[in-house]
């Protein structure tokens, strides 16, 4: 890994600290955000995993129940009383918040009329496909939430763990190696800064003790 292009001085030092301290306090806090996404979506894909299977179990039954009033009806019977459901069902998607990741809070009000359409020219197979789709869109505003939140979280914890990976692997450890060059650095001027002025007190003191001339010598 390439250091970083700093000259090694003091101040730069302190400040390549600096950032290196941040690194370091962002990448707890990104590693601890990501524990709690991958916590929280584990167990929303469960719950969505079942509700899923749940849901699409009780699909199959209703479009069976729907081919057998079809088989008993006929076609055109089968749209006339189709075309008199007019209730419908009202939706209401309130955002909350899990970790900072957006995600939504589905609710339904009111739905179709348990018998919106006359007794005849209608069979019970009829009434009973219609029982069984009431009971498919009880679920399916749950189902609609937690999927969504599923996908959104795992989407944040994707981009979470590329985050910690940058931090671990590429910017804290350029960061230290980069630190560690430019305490070496200063550490080797001081020495040879130190071996300079030990040097020049040792000069000092020899021409200092050397005897002095005799007088009338020469």
């Amino acid at each position: 890994m390439n250091l970083l292009k700093i000259t090694p001085t003091r101040s730069n030092l302190m400040a390549a600290q600096k950032t290196l301290s941040f690194a370091r306090e962002g990448y707890d806090i990104l590693d601890k955000k990501r524990e709690v996404l991958l916590t929280e979506l584990l167990r929303i894909a469960q719950d969505a995993t079942q509700l899923q299977a749940m849901v699409w179990s009780l699909l199959a039954d209703a479009y069976r129940a729907l081919e057998e009033a079809r088989l008993s009806m006929g076609r055109e019977h089968l749209e006339w009383a189709a075309l008199s459901v007019n209730k419908t069902i009202r939706v209401t998607v309130t955002p909350r918040s899990v970790m900072g990741v957006p995600v939504p809070t589905v609710s339904a009000q009111g739905g179709p009329p348990e018998v919106s359409w006359g007794m005849g020219n209608t069979t019970v197979a009829l009434d009973e496909a219609a029982a069984r789709f009431r009971s498919v869109l009880d679920q399916v505003p749950q189902l609609a939430e937690k999927l969504t939140t599923a996908w959104r979280l795992a989407g944040d914890l994707h981009r979470t763990q590329r985050r910690v990976n940058a931090l671990q692997y590429h910017f804290i450890p350029q960061y230290e190696k980069t630190v560690a060059y430019i305490e070496s650095v200063l550490e080797e001027r001081e020495r040879e800064e130190l071996f300079r002025l030990k040097r020049v007190k040792s000069m000092h003191e020899v021409r200092y003790d050397l005897p002095e001339p005799a007088k009338g010598s020469g």
